[in-house]
């Protein structure tokens, strides 16, 4: 085997994850062959602009990681439109579509997720679209006209962002959400509650804990008997890990590609980062796929240099935002531990609090930039403030106590 930095890496998977690892590799001092698939025909680009400025910008631009010609200067083989199909783990190879062979010594995974699908509304007649690729967001974009009726399926995260975008365009839309309210399972009620009551000031309808349950080509009709009238249906009801070939040479699951703290899988030689990758979350006290723009940078970093050889522990606090409309939201660690603790800044700005058995676990802030600025190294830490000074808005964070023993685990 040559030394770990000559070694052969060939990265499954041409997104931001897989783009991110590449350029890590270089800049850790990587040697060895680099190879980059992708089964788009894209060059590596970013995925948060495609339900926002992708759909309401007069002239868009594709979010294009790095100019033309990067991926050749950092001389790194970047194959396009090249799914990879199979894998033989014992040969270290890899096979892709058309039959092509590219060898390796070591394999990361950074296949990504692909959206969950609603096959009664796609055979119905209906124009169905999901938002995943350039393409996808193009194709939206075409019918988001004025007044044109969307109903868009899911009231996570996605869906809110479509919403908001479509509201710009001026379309009548409706948000339908199985759960009773808005991203439960990632945020505190007090975040549903001001979410659902933005978007009605802006002229969203909402239908919570009802689901569809048939559709022709005029709307959908929901588990309650009742119905949404519709040209355009958007649906956003959650992801799949990308996992197939992982699975097939024992290093994958249904869930994902489960990975330790340096990235690396239960198959030798074998790591994952990313969207598809289950890391276990301190904050969270469980294994999980974080689903993160922020996750698949910093993950991928990490990981880089494990495979050439650094033992480096990834344990960056999970941290996400999203823009709709005039909200910035922002959600770092655990939102929704035991007990949650609010502290306004007076109309439309507040911060929520996470604490499981008196310990900082998460936060999410809505429009309070500079609470999250301090609040990411406290979750990091898993600092211990009492509630009545978390809801003080004249407490400062930047200020609070650590622990030594709190910071030393953070690190």
């Amino acid at each position: 085997m040559p030394a770990e930095r000559e070694t052969r890496i060939v990265i499954v998977g041409a997104g931001q994850a897989g783009a991110c690892a590449a350029e890590a590799l270089r800049k850790a001092g990587h040697r060895g062959a680099i190879a980059l698939l992708g089964a788009e025909s894209h060059a590596p680009y970013e995925r948060p602009p495609l339900s926002k400025a992708m759909l309401t910008d007069a002239e868009p631009q594709a979010p294009f990681m790095r100019g033309e010609g990067y991926w050749s200067e950092l001389d790194v083989q970047l194959l396009t439109g090249k799914p990879v199909v199979a894998c033989d783990i014992k040969a270290r190879r890899v096979v892709l579509q058309g039959g092509d062979e590219i060898l390796f010594d070591k394999l990361l995974f950074a296949t990504g997720t692909t959206p969950r699908r609603l096959p009664l509304i796609e055979r119905s007649g209906l124009p169905t679209f999901y938002v995943r690729t350039l393409e996808d967001s193009q194709a939206l974009r075409s019918v988001l006209k004025p007044n044109v009726r969307v109903a868009l399926v899911g009231g996570g995260v996605i869906g809110l962002e479509v919403a908001a975008s479509a509201i710009k365009l001026g379309c009548q839309v409706t948000v339908i959400e199985a759960l009773d309210r808005l991203l439960a399972r990632a945020l505190p009620e007090a975040v549903s509650d001001y979410l659902i009551g933005l978007h009605e000031s802006h002229g969203v309808k909402f239908r919570l804990g009802v689901s569809v349950q048939s559709a022709d080509a005029n709307g959908l009709v929901l588990s309650d008997g009742s119905r949404v009238e519709a040209d355009v249906v958007v649906v956003g009801i959650g992801v799949a890990p990308c996992n197939e070939l992982a699975k097939s040479i024992g290093a994958g699951n249904d869930d994902g590609i489960p990975v330790d703290a340096y990235g690396a899988t239960s198959v030798a030689d074998v790591f994952a980062t990313g969207d598809v990758a289950i890391q276990f979350s301190r904050w969270h006290g469980r294994k999980l796929r974080i689903e993160s723009w922020a996750n698949a940078q910093n993950q991928s970093i990490s990981v880089a240099s494990n495979m050439i050889g650094e033992k480096i522990e990834y344990t960056t606090v999970p941290w996400f935002w999203s823009d709709q409309y005039d909200l910035n939201l922002q959600i770092v660690g655990d939102a929704t531990g035991d007990t949650i603790v609010v502290r306004s800044h007076g109309e439309g700005r507040f911060t929520t609090f996470s604490l499981r058995d008196g310990v900082l676990v998460g936060a999410a802030t809505v429009n309070s930039p500079k609470d999250m600025s301090a609040l990411r190294k406290l979750v990091a830490a898993f600092a211990q403030i009492a509630a009545e000074d978390l809801e003080n808005p004249a407490f400062d964070l930047r200020r609070a106590p650590l622990r030594p023993e709190a910071v030393a685990a953070s690190k």
